[in-house]
């Protein structure tokens, strides 16, 4: 068997574009199919959309190679052999998950289905979805194997991951676990075969433990701060040649497009009967009106005008989805004199300014994103930094 021509849904995202530019760098031949036009024109030209380390020389290669191209053409859908979804899956205010999201867009796409194709579905979907996907095509008189193969990879580090990470692999037949598994050995030799129902529960299961561990640092963090303790200083006693703690992350806001989201799917699926998760919410979201607070005790921030370093959602990004420096900013800017935010890779908020004038202007510093840039200043003012990306505790 062999796997054809590739077809990548949602191909100019954060998570499709890196694989789409994997599969094509492992000799397949691929197009990235994306509504974004300006997206498409702008990686049919070598510029990719956001950072990803290696991005650019990958698409650099494959373009030239003449295995990748990208387009807002459907028809490219119908002239694959396997057809990869890679959609958002969000949330809705009242935190609800669109259950319909990964079905709607395979939905609009039937026409140009075949029943010799594979379909993976590659977003984190709510559990029982590649069900509903698989229903949803039979009713259409479509017999397209569907698989689900859960993306695993952390923004930044796609072009390791995709590599050197186990890939779940799931399917009702051995037709879509064949198919699937042939498709992704072609990036990895380790292959994890489940049900779809497992691998479903599998992916939204790693993020909010992720986002539990990240909440139980932050409140250990608030437990100590409230009694004047550096709980980095206590982390690095409990974490020190002491493996059984090694995994102890520090206090920070804990955001992106994804852990927050996932967390609260699996809270829906069990009829919101998940205490640990909700609890795991409210403190991660409720870290920058903790630090607001505790700025409000220590400066008086009605005369002061506040700078954020950072406001990507991570360190070394470009990504603004859901960050928590963002929420930090609307809070200040109802607390203090004024607020100023500066960011060395965000390219997208026409707000930010550069650091040189957030160091000359504001009276006090939170660090919003621990970017390493930030290591070495020696600023003048105060600095929150919950992150203890300045090496001088966690301390507010």
């Amino acid at each position: 068997m062999s796997v054809g021509r590739i077809c990548v849904v949602g191909g100019c995202g954060h998570v499709g574009l890196p694989l789409a530019l994997a599969f094509a760098r492992a000799g397949a031949h691929v197009c990235s199919f994306d509504i974004d036009q300006k997206a498409v024109d702008g990686v049919n030209a070598g510029r990719m959309p956001f950072d990803e380390p290696q991005g650019p020389q990958v698409l650099a290669e494959v373009l030239a190679a003449g295995r990748f191209v990208a387009s807002t053409d459907a028809a490219e859908v119908g002239r694959a052999d396997v057809v990869i979804v890679v959609i958002g899956t969000p949330v809705d205010e009242h935190l609800n998950p669109d259950t319909q999201a990964v079905p709607d867009a395979v939905a609009s796409l039937a026409s140009h289905l075949r029943d010799d194709q594979t379909l993976i579905l590659r977003s984190t979907v709510y559990p029982g979805v590649t069900r509903l996907v698989e229903e949803r095509l039979a009713a259409a008189g479509k017999h397209t194997a569907v698989a689900f193969c859960p993306e695993r990879i952390a923004e930044g580090k796609a072009f390791v991951e995709l590599y050197s990470l186990p890939q779940i692999v799931s399917g009702r037949t051995s037709r879509a676990i064949e198919v699937a598994t042939e498709v992704f050995s072609m990036l990895t030799d380790s292959i994890v075969e489940t049900s779809p129902e497992e691998a479903e529960l599998a992916k939204l299961f790693t993020n909010t433990w992720r986002y539990i561990k990240f909440a139980a640092a932050n409140q250990f963090y608030m437990i100590a701060n409230e009694h004047g303790i550096d709980f980095e200083r206590v982390r690095h006693a409990i974490t020190f040649d002491y493996p059984r703690a090694a995994d102890m992350p520090g206090a920070g806001f804990a955001a992106g497009p994804c852990l927050f989201k996932d967390t609260m799917q699996l809270a829906a699926f069990n009829n919101n009967n998940f205490f640990l998760g909700h609890a795991s919410m409210m403190v991660n979201e409720g870290l920058p009106m903790y630090l607001v607070d505790r700025m409000e005790r220590r400066f008086d921030l009605k005369q002061m005008k506040v700078g954020i370093l950072g406001m990507a959602f991570k360190a070394e990004s470009d990504d603004i989805r859901s960050s928590l420096s963002y929420k930090l900013r609307r809070i200040l800017r109802y607390k203090a004199a004024d607020v100023v935010c500066t960011d060395p890779y965000v390219t997208v908020d026409p707000n930010l300014v550069d650091l040189e004038t957030v160091l000359n202007e504001a009276d006090v510093l939170v660090v919003g994103t621990p970017h390493p840039v930030y290591r070495t200043l020696k600023p003048r003012q105060p600095v929150v930094d919950v992150w203890n990306a300045l090496g001088h505790g966690v301390l507010v």
